[in-house]
């Protein structure tokens, strides 16, 4: 489990498509002054731009580590398109003392999503994306939450016609993750708030499967209303 705050951005020193072990490795380095790395062990779970994923090698110095990427996740997520010096949010597992500043992330990428566009708006930045799955759209919904490339962040407006949604990066995130580095064209991952997979699943089994349709507009009122009391207020 993840909070979507991201610790830190790690280089990516090599995709290995034939590793030792036969499959594909990820290679990540870190800044010399990074403790990142100070109290990881082996097995350790270590969020790659969303993707939870396990460090097989850790090294202290220079703070490096290694993790494997399975076939599925390469098919799921925006990771084979890494190359060597590709910049990656990076986020530890939570702990039980673990202030949860943003919202549950678990690091199971729903769908990756092309970015449509980013506008200037004033000192922030509007991106919107499109979701390479439609159905994804269902769980993302008016100030609720949504996880991009691991990064929690608040839904500023929704076209479920149009099929695009679309956040804000105020200039203090800008400096902290990675998706202020992309451009139209970019993709990222893409994970929905489960709280909302959960609702709707309790939601279509009490109104039952013809029922489908109202679903959706109920789900959508309580996940409001859900993150309006947990933000207080903030967006």
């Amino acid at each position: 489990m993840f909070t979507g705050l991201v610790e830190e951005i790690g280089v990516v020193a090599e995709l290995n498509p034939h590793d030792e072990t036969g499959g594909t490795s990820l290679t990540i380095t870190l800044p010399e002054s990074s403790t990142l790395l100070a109290d990881a062990q082996l097995g350790d779970s270590i969020s790659i731009n969303g993707v939870c994923l396990t460090a097989t090698n850790l090294t202290q110095h220079p703070p490096t580590f290694k993790v494997g990427v399975a076939p599925e996740t390469l098919r799921l997520t925006n990771l084979g398109s890494l190359a060597k010096d590709s910049h990656v949010n990076l986020e530890r597992a939570v702990r039980a003392d673990t202030r949860m500043g943003g919202h549950f992330v678990q690091g199971h990428v729903d769908s990756i999503a092309e970015i449509v566009s980013v506008t200037q708006d004033g000192n922030a930045l509007t991106f919107r994306f499109a979701p390479k799955s439609l159905d994804t759209l269902r769980y993302i919904v008016f100030k609720g939450f949504v996880a991009l490339d691991g990064t929690s962040l608040t839904v500023t407006k929704v076209d479920d016609a149009a099929a695009w949604f679309e956040v804000m990066l105020i200039a203090y995130t800008q400096e902290k993750v990675v998706l202020a580095r992309k451009v139209a064209g970019d993709t990222v991952n893409v994970e929905v708030d489960v709280l909302a997979k959960y609702a709707e699943k309790s939601m279509t089994g009490y109104l039952g499967a013809q029922s489908e349709n109202l679903v959706k507009p109920i789900l959508e009122e309580m996940v409001e209303n859900l993150v309006a009391q947990a933000m207080g207020g903030h967006s």
